[in-house]
């Protein structure tokens, strides 16, 4: 059968670090404080110069020199990203023309913190249809610049970065690699609770987000522990022959919340939370690439993705290394 096999994982962080210290120099907030409710430790924030797309084009580097894949055999690029550098053209096709391997097919998702996701299941989808044999999926963000510096409660919990893995259309085996099952969900009756107040076509601003934190904890929890039984009973996998859950790094108690609703050990979570924040669409592909660079992640491994975002959308996604 023909699936889409992980071959390939990069990531990239802007320049400056800032600690949970320093952000207390700038906002009414503690380490203490920060830590108690997130996790978080510290954050990179993108400077002079780093865009989205510039962090989303040295991922993607860094994933196909890890894959061992040259730019030009790239068919496909799809970049998840809620902060993208323009309004138009998409950033996907800013990342094709800087890695070089024009001609193919470049586009963006937008599903905010489930955006790579979704775009690792279009991605897969095309893969198998034959639309091209090897694509790169990247999730990559710049929050900070969407952010109220002023508002305590949503400016330490986020941060920059980017993430990429190299997808590959490979026949293989019932039981080899690959992306074995996906779910995806959305219900916008839920905009208000996480948002961004501005927008083209509403303010002709690019606005700040906002955040119900209480709330979005709430449908966090239980919508990814009913998501992440969805892909477990459509593989016929059990939760206890997962090796690695790479969440959506939003809060560490949503992390461990949803660990204990599906009997999972902590230990089995990855979380990078306490160095990167939330990153939105990178988060996810950030924190694999982390544990495939040191090891925990390793070929035969099964790896069940997750994470929930603004509007809201959900999503789970298990696949064999």
């Amino acid at each position: 059968m023909i699936r889409s096999v992980i071959t390939g994982s990069g990531s990239a962080l802007p320049a400056n670090c800032v600690t949970n210290a320093e952000m207390a120099e700038r906002v009414d907030t503690s380490d203490e404080w920060i830590v108690e409710r997130t996790g978080i430790r510290q954050r990179y924030i993108a400077g002079e110069g780093e865009t989205t797309s510039t962090l989303a084009t040295q991922a993607a580097r860094n994933a196909l020199e890890n894959a061992g894949v040259d730019a030009s055999e790239i068919g496909l690029i799809v970049l998840a990203t809620a902060t993208p550098d323009h309004t138009f053209p998409a950033t996907a096709t800013q990342v094709q023309h800087a890695l070089g391997c024009g001609g193919g097919v470049a586009f963006d998702v937008q599903a905010v913190c489930s955006g790579f996701l979704y775009a690792l299941a279009t991605a897969d989808s095309m893969l198998r249809t034959g639309m091209a044999t090897k694509a790169l999926v990247i999730g990559a963000e710049t929050f900070s610049r969407i952010l109220d510096w002023e508002d305590r409660t949503t400016c330490v919990l986020f941060g920059d970065g980017a993430g990429a893995v190299v997808l590959e259309a490979r026949d293989v085996e019932e039981d080899g690699p690959g992306i074995l099952s996906t779910k995806l969900h959305a219900d916008g009756a839920h905009r208000e609770l996480l948002y961004v107040d501005g927008g083209p076509s509403t303010t002709g601003e690019v606005g700040k987000l906002r955040m119900k934190g209480r709330e979005v904890f709430r449908h966090a929890v239980v919508n990814l522990a009913d998501v992440l039984r969805e892909v477990i009973g459509n593989t016929g996998i059990s939760a206890e022959e997962i090796d690695w859950v790479v969440p959506h790094q939003a809060n560490a108690r949503i992390l461990d919340a949803t660990a204990r609703k599906l009997n999972l050990p902590a230990e089995k979570v990855i979380v990078t939370v306490d160095k990167h924040a939330n990153t939105s669409a990178a988060s996810v592909p950030l924190a694999f690439d982390v544990a495939r660079r040191d090891g925990r992640i390793k070929q035969g491994d099964l790896v069940m993705f997750e994470a929930m975002g603004g509007g809201f959308t959900w999503g789970a996604s298990l696949a064999r290394m």
